[in-house]
């Protein structure tokens, strides 16, 4: 019993220097002129060190209680903690000055997107990117996993009656959306999209007249396909996938869309089946680039790109709906923005085409929020660049997850080729 005890007041007083760190590299960093970041660090050391106390000393105390199995509780509060402490002491993942001119470094970070992450660090959740609102909250102060499961479960609730007939029939408009509201910079993020902590987007970026004064309406007519499909990853599967088989595979999915695009709509459709992360997803996107900038050159004729994924999420979410009687995988659109917080515009990551970029995937999302009520998640925006300077009109879509089935990712093709036509019809 009195080992049990000094190693408790061992590790109490371990907090209390952890505490003092804090402070002390804050106050390092800060310096002795006091400026509105410096104010932020010390707010957010005054934060870590009362949550030291206030939760990880009583998971100490609970641990200690006479072998009651509660040490899980000690070990949950180690690993909600320090994560926290590290990120104060500049030992996260994002670059630093030296680090952020890396080419190397921004195609490693490139490489994360879809990549599972663990649950309480998920970065594709809902919220906003504000620099008073901390990493990892939304301005009313919920988690962004607490977001992302919020509006999941309202897209269940919005399940239609079942049809005798389970194929697909394309939706008349359910709601027409006011866009009069949306030119509130606030109200527009908070309707539409997720901005990841990494990044910034600005109302300059983001306005709504600006995005509905593009023409995105294309022509059928001509020579050449209209439409390219590619997959960066094209290794990305589905829960009942089948290793080996890429019909199972996001690969498979990418037929199915070429498929109803060319069959139901009349465009030219080329899917490229190209694999860039067979050995590595590290360098997929730099692997890429060049075959699909040859391939662009000998079809002129391409007006519009789609980068085709499956997403990464926590195991217990579930990205799928019940649209007309068919399980139908939610999907979302996803945009680079070639900026970070920490070293701003990345000037060798230029893209001429992101305003059109952000405009087509607007109207992607603001078709398919008049169609089909709760099919999209909010659109997600990243600090890189993701080869997305390479057309105007060009989407990366994350349709499902890994734990959706194969049926509810072929089935998520008919409404989105759907909203893909209402969009480049100029309806």
């Amino acid at each position: 019993m009195t080992g049990r005890l000094l190693l408790l007041a061992a590790l109490i007083l371990g907090i209390q220097a952890a505490a003092r760190s804090c402070s002390a590299a804050v106050q390092g960093t800060v310096g002795q002129e006091t400026t509105f970041g410096g104010a932020m660090l010390q707010s957010i050391a005054a934060e870590a060190k009362m949550t030291l106390y206030d939760q990880f000393v009583p998971g100490i105390v609970c641990a200690g209680e006479k072998g009651q199995g509660t040490g899980w509780l000690f070990w949950e509060q180690i690993k909600c903690i320090f994560p926290f402490y590290g990120y104060l002491m500049g030992e996260t993942w994002e670059e630093g000055e030296a680090g952020a001119s890396n080419l190397r470094t921004i195609m490693l970070a490139e490489a994360e997107e879809g990549i599972m992450v663990p649950e309480e660090e998920v970065t594709e959740q809902e919220g906003f990117a504000q620099d008073d609102v901390p990493e990892g909250t939304d301005s009313m102060g919920e988690t962004l996993e607490e977001l992302l499961r919020t509006e999941n479960e309202a897209a269940m609730q919005q399940t239609q009656e079942s049809m005798t007939d389970y194929g697909f029939i394309p939706h008349e408009r359910q709601n027409q959306v006011d866009l009069g509201p949306l030119r509130d910079y606030e109200t527009l993020v908070r309707q539409f999209y997720t901005v990841d902590g990494n990044t910034t987007a600005g109302s300059d970026e983001l306005n709504v007249d600006k995005f509905m004064e593009a023409d995105m309406s294309i022509s059928k007519d001509g020579g050449g396909p209209q439409i390219l499909i590619y997959h960066t990853h094209s290794q990305e599967g589905y829960s009942d996938s089948v290793p080996g088989d890429e019909s199972t595979s996001i690969m498979g999915v990418g037929d199915r869309l070429t498929a109803i695009l060319t069959e139901k709509y009349g465009y030219e459709v080329l899917h490229h089946r190209g694999k860039y992360d067979v050995e590595s997803r590290d360098d997929a996107y730099s692997n890429s680039l060049g075959d699909i900038e040859r391939v662009l050159e000998e079809n002129p004729s391409i007006q519009v790109v789609i980068d085709l994924h499956r997403d990464a999420v926590p195991e217990e979410t579930r990205l799928v709906m019940d649209l007309d009687g068919r399980p139908t995988a939610r999907f979302m659109f996803f945009n680079g923005l070639s900026r970070t917080r920490n070293t701003g515009n990345i000037a060798y990551l230029y893209n001429e085409n992101l305003d059109s970029n952000l405009a087509f995937s607007f109207q992607m999302q603001l078709k398919a929020m008049e169609y089909y009520p709760g099919l999209t998640r909010r659109i997600y925006l990243k600090g890189y660049r993701y080869n997305m300077h390479l057309r105007p009109r060009y989407l990366l879509i994350e349709l499902g997850a890994q734990n959706n089935t194969l049926e509810e990712a072929m089935n998520a093709c008919d409404p989105l080729a759907h909203i893909l036509d209402l969009v480049l019809s100029g309806e």
